[in-house]
């Protein structure tokens, strides 16, 4: 990357403050463009799902992965569960989503409560493990809360075999003018769903495996206790990439933590942060790090800089920080900070790898919380960050009662923000979308068809915030 007119930037930049210029370009169309990441987590979409307990779920896992992307399972959920969810996360179907199954006998009460957690909002009725209909809120509608599912689901659904073809898939539901299709394998036991919107999905995108086939998945742990105890139970349970995580990565607690996660020999990447600078990056690199995380601050649940006026903007932090990790042969996660797409693409021409999301994702079907709706009938998911009073009292639930109220004096993040659903993107995959749309139009635009083409002919140009806002649509005529 370089900047246009090789201008000398006055003072650090954020994703804001910069544009990319267009460039000749050979790629004909954004599907020419290659997404596969280099990092060695074998993602084929460089889209990580940043390890915050209120988004990092095995639902967000399954589904990320199956586009391409990988997500990190957070530090304060215990080691059996993390293995639980990991196996669970692997054994799920490439294609097919996993559904939600009812009985016969469970009420519309109870489907009402567990539709809303698939995007598609539709559950499977089943007997002796095989389909026998399906019930979506559109059949829930105006129909007694205490009425039986079995009533109520439609029996004339799509079938599909476990074999099927994603795009002979998407022509069978688009004829039916079905909201989904239930796959099932050769003795009728149910496999899982698909949507048509699905099936276009799986011809576009592919699924981030592992040698044995099973989606992957990563796990975070933190600098404090018995990190190699934790690290060496994680890589036994299957998990794809060990990140160690702490807000302030350049610190001897970390430098120790990597050496003793390093010396396991693991056989998968190891990712630490968080760093800002190149110095910060070496240090890691040095101590074992594959991946350095970027960034200290940027993010929508994140109060540090407020609070303490450290970090740097995001920008300029990547850009320095993947410099320094292509010079040691490694690799940088620009973590935090996006709100567009644009923000991603301007990331990954600076050099990252990787770009970790968080809070974007949060207001999604995909995220752990529950599903609410404020007085104005929009619907919404709670949201914290990962340092604020919430989530310390989690992480320091078997403490004592006076350590955790003496952690709790120190939070240097959100603990309740509402993150709404877009009714137009509820869903992860939506986003993914979104955003693979913008950053592949990007790409085409330098004239790149992969990402490390990209990072070398990006040229990147510096603006005003009149110039940010110049960019920016209008809703509604001026």
């Amino acid at each position: 990357m370089r900047f246009l007119n090789d201008a000398a930037a006055p003072h650090d930049l954020t994703y804001d403050d910069v544009f990319m210029v267009p460039r000749h370009s050979a790629v004909a169309s954004r599907y020419d463009v290659d997404l596969s990441t280099s990092d060695g987590t074998g993602a084929t979409l460089p889209l990580v799902v940043a390890n915050m307990t209120a988004i990092a779920g095995k639902r967000m896992a399954e589904t990320v992965a199956r586009r391409g992307g990988i997500t990190v399972i957070p530090q304060d959920i215990p080691v059996s569960v993390v293995a639980e969810v990991i196996a669970q996360v692997k054994s799920r179907h490439l294609v097919f989503d996993t559904p939600i199954e009812l009985r016969r006998d469970q009420t519309v009460s109870e489907a009402l409560s567990l539709i809303p957690k698939r995007a598609h909002k539709a559950a499977v009725v089943v007997e002796d493990g095989r389909p026998v209909g399906v019930i979506g809120a559109a059949d829930c509608a105006d129909v007694d809360r205490f009425a039986q599912v079995g009533e109520v689901m439609n029996k004339d659904f799509v079938r599909l075999a476990a074999d099927a073809d994603p795009r002979a898939a998407f022509d069978a539901i688009d004829t039916a003018r079905a909201p989904l299709a239930v796959a099932v394998d050769g003795d009728g036991l149910l496999i899982g769903v698909l949507t048509r919107l699905a099936a276009l999905r799986a011809t576009l995108y592919d699924p981030a495996v592992d040698g044995n086939g099973g989606l992957r998945i990563a796990a975070a742990i933190g600098v404090n206790a018995d990190v190699a105890t934790k690290a060496k139970e994680l890589i036994a349970a299957g998990v794809d990439c060990l990140v160690v995580d702490t807000a302030h990565g350049h610190q001897e607690r970390m430098i120790e933590a990597l050496r003793a996660v390093r010396a396991l020999d693991p056989q998968i990447p190891v990712a630490a942060g968080n760093v800002v600078d190149a110095e910060g990056t070496r240090a890691l690199i040095e101590a074992g790090a594959d991946i350095v995380k970027v960034g200290v601050g940027p993010g929508a649940m994140c109060t540090t800089r407020m609070m303490t006026g450290v970090g740097r903007p995001q920008f300029s932090a990547v850009l320095e920080c993947a410099a320094a990790a292509r010079e040691l042969g490694k690799h940088v996660w620009a973590d935090g900070g996006v709100r567009h797409p644009r923000d991603v693409a301007l990331a990954l021409a600076a050099g990252a790898s990787s770009v970790m999301i968080g809070s974007w994702f949060a207001g999604t079907h995909e995220s752990p919380g529950d599903l609410l709706t404020d007085s104005d009938g929009r619907a919404f998911k709670v949201s914290f960050g990962m340092a604020s009073a919430r989530a310390v009292a989690n992480r320091t639930s078997s403490e004592s009662a006076y350590d955790r109220a003496r952690k709790g004096l120190y939070e240097e993040g959100i603990s309740s923000s509402r993150m709404y659903l877009d009714p137009q993107r509820p869903g992860v995959e939506d986003l993914i979308d979104q955003i693979c749309a913008g950053v592949r139009s990007s790409m085409t635009y330098a004239g790149a068809a992969s990402l490390a083409e990209f990072h070398e002919r990006a040229v990147v140009g510096l603006q005003s915030a009149a110039g940010f806002h110049e960019g920016r649509p209008l809703a509604q005529s001026w």
